[in-house]
C-alpha cells in the first residue's frame, strides 16, 4: 500500500489520528489499550506480545526503548462506582509503527496503520530536518556578524592599547595573549591550539561558535573601553588590564554556569561558512 494513496484529508480522518492524544509539554502520543482495540484485539493480553516485539524492534534499532514506550497504570470503572487499576503504555510515533509492523497482518486495520504512522513519521522526520537547517542557518549567521564584530573591534583594540604604549609588533602579541590567558584559564594562543586541535596556521576566532566569539567580543569592547576609560598608560598595566577583564568575563560564565571556552567545541571555519553564503546571493 504506497504511501501515495493518503491524502492529508486522509490522515486528519485516520481513526488513528482521532486517538491521538497530547501531553503536558504539547507532545502527541498513543494509549496501547486504545491502539490495541482499532488493530483488533478484543484481549489486551494478547496485544501486549505485540507491544513486546516491538520493544525489542525498538532496541534492535538502536533507539532509547524508555523515549518510546511508557509504561504506566490508570484506572477504569467496573460498575457501581467501584474503580480498578490497569496497565497502559503511551507510545510514540515511532513505537505505534513498529506494533503495526509487528501485528497480526490478517487483520485488516493493520495495513491501515502501517501506512498512517509511516507517513506520520516520515513527516516528523523532514520536519526534524528542515528545523536542523534552520538552526544551523541562524548559527551561521550569527557567527558571521560576530566575526565581523571582533575584526572591528580587534582593530579598536589594538588602537587603544598603542595608545597607551603597546606599539611594537611582538608587544601586540603578548598583549592579545594576556586576554586569552585571563579568559581561557592561563591558556594563551598555543595553548588553546593545541587544546582545540587546531593548525598553527588556523585563526583561533575563525573556528569559534557564535557562545566563545560573543565572549570574547565582550572581552575586547571591555579592554578598549577601560584603556581609553582610565587612560592606562604602559604595556604592563595594558596587559595586566587585558588579562584582568578576560578573566572577570570567565568568572562570569562560570557563575552563570556556562561552559569554560576552552571546552566549548570547534566550528567548521568562517571562511567555508562565507562562501556558502556568497553562493546563495549569486544563486
Amino acid at each position: 500500500m504506497g504511501e501515495d494513496k493518503y491524502s492529508v484529508n486522509d490522515l486528519l480522518k485516520s481513526p488513528f489520528e482521532k486517538i491521538k492524544k497530547l501531553n503536558e509539554a504539547g507532545y502527541e502520543f498513543w494509549s496501547a489499550r486504545d491502539l490495541s482495540l482499532l488493530l483488533g484485539y478484543s484481549e489486551y493480553r494478547k496485544f501486549k506480545n505485540v507491544i513486546e516485539k516491538a520493544e525489542i524492534s525498538c532496541k534492535n534499532s538502536g533507539e532509547d526503548i524508555s523515549n518510546h514506550f511508557a509504561h504506566m497504570g490508570g484506572m477504569v470503572e467496573i460498575g457501581s462506582g467501584a474503580q480498578r487499576e490497569i496497565d497502559d503504555v503511551k507510545l510514540s510515533r515511532l513505537a505505534c509503527y513498529l506494533i503495526a509492523q509487528n501485528a497480526d497482518s490478517s487483520k485488516k486495520t493493520v495495513a491501515m496503520a502501517q501506512a498512517y504512522f509511516a507517513i506520520k513519521t516520515r513527516q516528523q522526520e523532514l520536519l526534524e530536518i528542515e528545523a536542523e537547517k534552520l538552526l544551523k542557518s541562524e548559527e551561521n549567521q550569527r557567527r558571521l556578524f560576530l566575526r565581523n564584530e571582533m575584526k572591528k573591534h580587534n582593530k579598536q583594540l589594538a588602537e587603544a592599547a598603542s595608545g597607551a604604549g603597546v606599539r611594537e609588533p611582538r608587544d601586540h602579541a603578548i598583549f592579545q595573549d594576556k586576554g586569552y590567558k585571563g579568559l581561557y584559564g592561563g591558556l594563551g594562543n598555543k595553548e588553546i591550539h593545541e587544546k582545540k586541535g587546531l593548525k598553527k596556521s588556523q585563526q583561533i576566532l575563525d573556528h569559534m561558535g557564535s557562545t566563545e566569539l560573543a565572549a570574547n567580543l565582550f572581552r575586547a569592547t571591555q579592554t578598549e573601553e577601560k584603556l581609553r576609560r582610565d587612560n592606562i598608560k604602559g604595556k604592563e598595566k595594558a596587559n595586566l588590564t587585558h588579562y584582568e577583564v578576560g578573566a572577570k568575563v570567565r568568572k562570569t560564565i562560570k557563575e552563570l554556569g556556562g561552559t569554560m571556552p576552552e571546552n566549548l567545541p570547534n566550528a567548521e571555519a568562517i571562511k567555508k561558512i562565507e562562501r556558502e553564503e556568497q553562493k546563495k546571493l549569486t544563486s
